[in-house]
């Protein structure tokens, strides 16, 4: 038996101690007594986590979800160790090996395939968890099958659309109306309510009605996922060129033959120098090919075909780079925020979704341990908001995929030697004191993992 082998055997093991029904972890209540209804605005992957995570601690809540039902809609997307080691502990390692690949390394090159960095990732790289490169949709069903399966079917309530809600001493009392044509209408009231409800919140907006559309920064995003030969790896992932040109690469599943896989790609691109913000009709726009490949062209990645990667996808789509400002709190008596709700980002680095699973964490641990839902709220972002701004503020600048950008700046047209263009030391400085401030450090990860 392999060591990946080994590693997925012992991970089952593990899952099904921790998920079976009469667990201690499972029956603890919060110190204070009567658990927390929490209301949860969004079925998306921090607020399905976020009800996991409550109901470990005896905390009940109800997901409600806007679209008619829960989909393996959207792309594909990395989760880091330390956002997996959550997930592990509420036992979905068999599940997400099913449904994803374990990311097993890291390459940043320039747009002509000549290699800026190079390194192991998850367990390769010493990690006691893996990272997932995985779809989406298929990461979101993961969790909400695991909802459904531990808090019953009930716990989701799909095809209902925030309209409003109030709140008082006692409670939260939120409205949904059908999102399709508003005729029926459903009132419930909590303790708390999450708006977990994406970067257009409904939530969020209530308390910041000017914010305006999203900020964008001018780069257009046109993303896929097609079955293609294994390259590298098979395990591998690839960055190419810096924030205003970028190609992604990476496989997000197993292919229907053992030399194939399931390929993610992105071509970004920096399409106006004065960016004007998006409308919602730019989102997730299908893409097209006359618009794509002369991009795609620009970019020589040794032993890939990239241009026939991007001819074999079916439907892709293309998205405005987007993120928000980020705000001065979250909490509002016994409503707050989580994931795409409080922080958008730029997809770089692999943290949105990673940081939406540690927000869900955050918050259960919060009000699990606090006399007061109010206290618990409040706690939850002192810890969190500072962390996820941080974040965003890195993500504008590029993440650790900056060190591309310094290096092309100054070798444009290649090198012979990087290690004359940008020394190692200054490199890793770059990518690993950005997975320090993101709390994915190899010590931070594995010192709360053990």
């Amino acid at each position: 038996m392999g060591k990946q082998d080994k590693a997925k055997a012992k991970d089952a093991k593990r899952a099904a101690k921790l998920t079976a029904p009469d667990t201690a972890e499972r029956r603890a209540v919060r110190p204070a007594g009567q658990p927390v209804k929490v209301i949860i605005a969004g079925a998306g992957i921090g607020g399905l986590t976020a009800a996991l995570m409550l109901h470990r601690r005896g905390i009940s809540s109800v997901i409600y979800e806007q679209a008619h039902e829960v989909r393996e809609v959207g792309v594909g997307i990395n989760t880091l160790p330390h956002a997996i080691k959550e997930l592990a502990d509420l036992g979905l390692l068999p599940a997400l090996d099913a449904a994803g690949i374990r990311t097993h390394e890291l390459i940043y090159m320039n747009r002509t395939g000549q290699i800026v960095w190079r390194e192991p990732r998850g367990l390769a790289a010493g990690f006691e968890v893996p990272q997932f490169s995985i779809h989406r949709g298929r990461l979101q069903k993961v969790i909400h099958d695991a909802v459904i399966a531990q808090l019953g079917p009930d716990a989701i309530r799909t095809g209902r659309k925030l309209r409003g809600f109030v709140q008082d001493e006692g409670g939260v009392t939120a409205h949904f109306v059908d999102s399709i044509d508003g005729t029926g209408s459903e009132t419930v009231r909590g303790e708390v309510l999450i708006g977990g409800d994406g970067i257009h919140s409904v939530v969020r907006e209530r308390y910041y009605p000017d914010q305006g559309l999203p900020r964008w920064n001018g780069v257009m995003m046109w993303r896929g996922a097609a079955e293609f030969p294994t390259f590298m790896t098979g395990r591998s992932m690839i960055i190419a060129g810096g924030m205003g040109a970028k190609l992604v690469l990476y496989p997000i599943g197993e292919g229907r033959t053992p030399d194939t896989r399931l390929t993610n790609w992105v071509v970004n691109v920096r399409v106006s120098d004065t960016p004007h913000p998006p409308g919602k009709e730019s989102w997730s726009r299908r893409g097209r090919l006359d618009e794509v490949l002369p991009y795609a062209r620009r970019y020589e990645i040794p032993g890939f075909d990239v241009v026939s990667l991007i001819k074999s996808t079916d439907a892709f789509y293309e998205y405005p780079m987007c993120d928000r400002d980020p705000l001065p709190r979250w909490t509002h008596g016994r409503v707050t925020l989580l994931g795409d709700a409080a922080h958008p980002m730029y997809p770089v680095g692999s943290n949105g979704a990673s940081q939406a699973i540690l927000d869900a964490r955050a918050l259960a641990d919060c009000l699990a341990r606090a006399e007061h839902p109010y206290q618990g709220l409040l706690d939850y972002e002192e810890e969190r908001r500072p962390k996820t701004a941080e974040i965003v503020a890195l993500n504008r600048k590029g993440g650790p995929e900056r060190v591309i950008d310094e290096v092309e700046k100054l070798a444009p047209g290649g090198f012979t030697d990087v290690e004359r263009v940008l020394s190692h030391d200054e490199r890793k400085a770059i990518v690993r004191g950005y997975a320090g401030k993101a709390g994915f450090a190899l010590t931070q990860v594995n010192r709360k993992a053990s």
